[in-house]
Parts: structure tokens; C-alpha cells; sequence
């Protein structure tokens, strides 16, 4: 005869066991070979407990996965991007280097080796640049997987609040909301990243452009120059309060016609003679413009052909279509090195005190 005791525990067997045997709902079991902390859901196996809510379990974990296996695939990208990136670069300082110091002990003009080594840093110029792209690419792409992370987490904060669950469902979608939330803050790291590689990058082939070009004419000149005076024009340097040679006295007054100057009495910067052919007027000029914008990097200048006066109406003329070519010249050569055509305002004149024809570069 069955005790009073066993009779109060036998029930109680039963009904565990008719649980069981109903698939209502199962336990959370740990994933053979994981540890806690790795794999998805910290290591353990969410399975149905065939209730609405755990349902909304499995498509919440299957919409996790596949956006854990895309964020994955994105971190790899990244690092790949990064990885040529830097070679490119290394390799370009490397070519460019080279053709400094090839510039720095002097060669001939238009050099074809160096020729043929500037348009292999170009290359290399342009493989950063195709890199830049493809990390903009990145980042949209990214921000669509932080905006899929905002909305799973969402889902699953809200699938809290559903009826018709069981506590394994609650646990279950605890677990969720936990590794999306780490998810999250992986992807924001990552957008972080994406940014400040993007604008890094940008800034960096921008200032090398401009160097490219300077380091063209030096190999067309044969001699080096420096860095592109564009990377100048923005770097934040001393101001005196009073220079000497800075005035507010505009450089120059357009006549009633609009072709010709007045020369005031300030001390130009330069003064290029071209009393011979190919004058070599260049490095002076580069070093003369370079030292003022170290002093004020806004600096602009004011660009003078001066035709000497004397001689027949003939010679004048003459000298005054060569003194005009002479001044696009050297406008052309001040956009080379790097300072923009904006910042360069060129007239003409004629003077009685100039002998031959003359280009004056003023500060204005």
C-alpha cells in the first residue's frame, strides 16, 4: 500500500513528465563545444518552444545571424581596404622620394626616367584614390546594417511585450536583445572608423595632388622646388601686425580702360627681367611666394606685365604682346606650384622706368 507521502509526489512525477511529452517547450542547452561569451547567443542554443512568442524567437535569431554574417563580412573589407591603402601609399612615397632626390642633385630637363617614375606615383595616387571610393562605398553600406541593428533591437525589446510566451521565450529573447546591443556598438565603431579613414584620406590625395604637380614642373625644369604651395595656403603660420612689405594700398588701380595699371610706390615681391630668352626665373619665385605665405596663408597677389615706354609705337606694341605672354607664364607657373588662380589678379602697364620687359608680382 502506497504511503500518504508518495501518494503527494507520484502526481507531481506526472505532471513534469506530461510536459515533457506535450513539446510545449524545451530548455535552453549549451552548444556542444562553446564557452559562454562566444558564438551566437553567448554560447548557448535557442529551440522552439512552439509558442507564438518562441516563434518570434527564431526569426529574430535567424535576422541576427545573417546580420552578425554580414557585419563580419564588412569588417573584413575594411581591413582589406585599409591594408592596400597603405601600400599604395608606401609605394608612392616611395617613387616620390626617389624623384626628389634624383631633383635635389640635378638632372636634365624633362628627365625620361623621372617622367616615367612621376606617372608611377600617379598610379599609385590613383590606386589610394579608388581606395577612398570604395570606403565611401563602405560606410553606406555599413549604415544600412546599423539601421537593420536599430530595428532588430527594437523588434526584440518589443517582443518582450507579447503574450502567449513562456519563461525559456523571455530568457530566449533576453539573450537577442543582449548580442544585438553588443552588435550595435561593433557597428558604430566601425561607421567611426569608415568616417575617419574617409576623411583622412581625402585630405591626404588632395595634398598630394597638388604636389604631383609641382614635382611635374620640377622634372620639366629639371631642379627642385618643395612641397605644392597649395598645402601653404592653408597652414596656419605668424601674422605680423606690421610687415614691410605689406600695405592696404591696393598694388595696382585699373585705368578708365581697364587694360592698363598704375604702379604704386611699394616694393614689388619679384621682378622677372626677361631680357634673354628662358629666363630662369622659377626657383626664385617659388622661394618669394612660399616665404610670404608662411607669414600670411591668405595672401593674395597681384600680377604686373610692364612694357617699357620708349621706342616707336611699333616697339611698343610689340613689347607689350611679349610682356603679356611673359605674365601668363608665370601665371601659369604660380598655378603649377600650387597657388590658385583665384588669389592671382594680372594687369599690364607701361613704364618709363623699366628698359626691357618685366613681370612684377605684388603683394596685395
Amino acid at each position: 500500500m502506497i504511503s500518504s507521502g508518495r501518494r503527494r509526489v507520484l502526481p507531481l512525477a506526472f505532471l513534469l513528465a506530461a510536459a515533457g511529452g506535450l513539446g510545449g517547450c524545451s530548455w535552453l542547452s549549451s552548444t556542444p563545444g562553446s564557452s559562454a561569451g562566444s558564438a551566437p547567443l553567448a554560447g548557448f542554443e535557442v529551440t522552439s518552444t512552439g509558442t507564438v512568442v518562441g516563434r518570434k524567437v527564431e526569426q529574430l535569431r535567424g535576422d541576427l545571424s545573417r546580420l552578425k554574417a554580414n557585419v563580419d563580412a564588412q569588417q573584413q573589407n575594411f581591413d582589406v581596404l585599409l591594408a592596400q591603402t597603405v601600400r599604395s601609399s608606401e609605394a608612392y612615397h616611395g617613387v616620390v622620394a626617389a624623384v626628389q632626390a634624383r631633383l635635389q642633385l640635378g638632372t636634365t630637363p624633362g628627365n625620361p626616367l623621372l617622367v616615367q617614375q612621376w606617372n608611377q606615383a600617379q598610379r599609385e595616387l590613383d590606386a589610394v584614390t579608388g581606395n577612398v571610393t570604395a570606403l565611401g562605398q563602405l560606410a553606406n553600406s555599413v549604415a544600412g546594417s546599423s539601421s537593420s541593428a536599430a530595428y532588430l533591437l527594437e523588434s526584440t525589446q518589443a517582443a518582450l511585450g507579447l503574450s502567449g510566451g513562456i519563461d525559456q521565450d523571455r530568457i530566449a529573447l533576453n539573450m537577442i536583445e543582449d548580442d544585438t546591443a553588443r552588435l550595435v556598438v561593433r557597428i558604430d565603431r566601425l561607421l567611426t572608423a569608415l568616417s575617419d579613414q574617409v576623411s583622412r584620406q581625402t585630405v591626404y590625395v588632395s595634398g598630394e595632388r597638388g604636389n604631383l604637380t609641382t614635382l611635374a614642373l620640377a622634372i620639366k625644369n629639371g631642379e627642385l622646388y618643395g612641397a605644392s604651395i597649395t598645402t601653404r595656403t592653408f597652414t596656419p603660420g605668424r601674422v605680423s601686425a606690421t610687415p614691410t612689405y605689406y600695405d592696404e594700398t591696393p598694388a595696382y588701380r585699373p585705368a578708365a580702360g581697364g587694360s592698363a595699371a598704375a604702379i604704386d610706390d611699394r616694393r614689388p615681391l619679384v621682378v622677372i627681367r626677361f631680357d634673354q630668352p628662358d629666363v630662369a626665373y622659377q626657383q626664385a619665385l617659388y622661394t618669394a611666394v612660399s616665404k610670404v605665405l608662411d607669414q600670411r596663408p591668405q595672401t593674395g597677389f597681384d600680377l604686373i606685365a610692364i612694357t617699357p615706354s620708349a621706342g616707336t609705337a611699333a616697339e611698343v606694341a610689340m613689347n607689350q604682346t611679349k610682356s603679356k605672354q611673359n605674365a601668363q607664364g608665370v601665371l601659369r607657373t604660380l598655378t603649377d606650384m600650387g597657388l590658385p588662380s583665384d588669389r592671382v589678379s594680372v594687369a599690364a602697364t607701361t613704364s618709363a622706368d623699366a628698359a626691357v620687359p618685366e613681370v612684377r608680382l605684388y603683394i596685395r
